[in-house]
C-alpha cells in the first residue's frame, strides 16, 4: 500500500514537473515572438496587418499564463521581473503597430535612448530633486513630526487643542501649498525642502502620536508596579509599541517626497531638478526625455523605499510582522 502510494505521488510529481515545463517554454517563446514582432514592426512600419496584433494579444496572454506558474512556484522577485519585462514589450508592440506619434506616447526603446543621451543632465537633476530637497526635507519633516508626536502626548492641551488641526491640514493638497511657499521663499531649493518636509510633517506626528498611546494597559501597569520611572516606560514599552508606526509613517512619506520636491520644481526652479526637467521637456514635446525623467524619479523612489523598508527589518527584528 504504502508503495502504491508512493508511486502515484511520484507519477504526480512528474506529470506536475512536464506541466509546468510546458508553461515555461511557452512563456519563453512567447518573449522571444513578442520580440521579434516588435523587429519586424520596427523594420517595416508601413506593412503592418490584423494577424500581427492578434499574435501580441496571444504572445502576451501566453506569457502571463507562464508568469503565473511561475509566481505559484516561487515567491522572490522573479514573478515581478518578468511582469515588468511583459508590460514594456507589450507597450512597445502595440505603440509600434498603431503607430502612435512619438510626440504623444514615446515607446520604451526611445524612452531608453532617451536616458542614456542625456544621463549626465538626469543624474545632476536627480541630485537636485533628491539629495538637496527630498532628502533634506524628509529628514527635517520626519524629526520635527517625532518631536512634535511626543510633545503631544506629553500635554494633554497639545493633544486636544492641536492634534485635530494636524489631521485635518494633513488633507491640504501640495499642489495647493506649493505655488505659494515656492513664490515666499524662493526659486531655489530650500522652498522645495520646506513643501517636502510639510508632506512629512503631518503622516509621522498622526501614526507616532497613535503608536505611543497604543501601549497595553496591563503592561503599563506591570512596570509601574514595579516602580519604573517614566523615561524607562518611554524606552522600554512606549518606544518600541510606537516603531511600527513611525516605519509605516516613513514609508507612507518616502513617495510623498519625491512628489512634494517635483510639484514645487513645476512652479518654479533655477534649472536643474527632475520636476523641472519634466516641465522643461514637455513644453518642447520632448516626451521621451520627460518621461526619462520619470523612469530617474520612480528608482530613486524604490530605492530610498527599500532603504526604510531595510532599516524596518532591522530595527524590528522582534515584531510578528518580521517572522514571516
Amino acid at each position: 500500500m504504502a508503495l502504491e502510494r508512493r508511486e502515484a505521488l511520484e507519477r504526480r510529481w512528474s506529470n506536475t514537473n512536464l506541466a509546468n515545463m510546458g508553461f515555461y517554454g511557452s512563456m519563453i517563446f512567447s518573449f522571444i515572438a513578442l520580440m521579434a514582432l516588435i523587429y519586424g514592426l520596427a523594420a517595416a512600419p508601413e506593412n503592418t496587418s490584423s494577424a500581427q496584433v492578434w499574435s501580441i494579444w496571444i504572445f502576451s496572454l501566453m506569457a502571463a499564463v507562464g508568469i503565473s506558474q511561475v509566481a505559484r512556484a516561487t515567491r522572490n522577485f522573479l514573478p515581478a521581473l518578468l511582469t515588468f519585462v511583459l508590460t514594456v514589450l507589450l507597450t512597445e508592440a502595440l505603440l509600434r503597430y498603431y503607430k502612435v506619434p512619438p510626440g504623444l506616447i514615446p515607446t520604451p526603446s526611445r524612452v531608453w535612448t532617451a536616458l542614456l543621451s542625456t544621463q549626465q543632465v538626469l543624474l545632476r537633476d536627480a541630485y537636485t530633486t533628491f539629495v538637496l530637497e527630498a532628502l533634506v526635507g524628509f529628514i527635517g519633516g520626519a524629526v520635527a513630526g517625532l518631536l512634535f508626536a511626543l510633545s503631544i502626548v506629553r500635554s494633554r492641551f497639545l493633544e486636544q487643542g492641536l492634534l485635530p488641526y494636524a489631521s485635518v491640514l494633513s488633507s491640504v493638497p501640495i499642489v495647493a501649498l506649493a505655488p505659494i511657499l515656492v513664490k515666499t521663499i524662493g526659486l531655489e531649493w530650500p522652498s522645495k525642502a520646506v513643501i517636502v518636509g510639510i508632506t512629512v510633517f503631518f503622516p509621522v506626528v498622526v501614526n507616532v502620536v497613535r503608536g505611543l498611546q497604543s501601549v497595553n494597559p496591563l503592561q503599563l501597569d506591570l512596570m509601574r508596579s514595579y516602580g519604573s520611572s517614566g523615561g524607562q516606560v518611554f524606552l522600554l514599552l512606549r518606544a518600541p509599541t510606537a516603531l511600527p508606526f513611525l516605519f509605516n509613517a516613513l514609508k507612507i512619506a518616502v513617495p510623498l517626497a519625491l512628489i512634494g520636491a517635483i510639484v514645487g520644481e513645476t512652479f518654479g526652479a533655477t534649472g536643474s531638478g527632475l520636476g523641472f526637467r519634466i516641465a522643461i521637456s514637455v513644453g518642447r514635446n520632448e516626451y521621451d526625455v520627460a518621461w526619462a525623467a520619470i523612469v530617474v524619479a520612480s528608482i530613486i523612489s524604490l530605492l530610498f523605499f527599500g532603504l526604510v523598508s531595510l532599516l524596518e527589518r532591522r530595527f524590528l527584528t522582534w515584531h510578528s510582522s518580521m517572522r514571516e
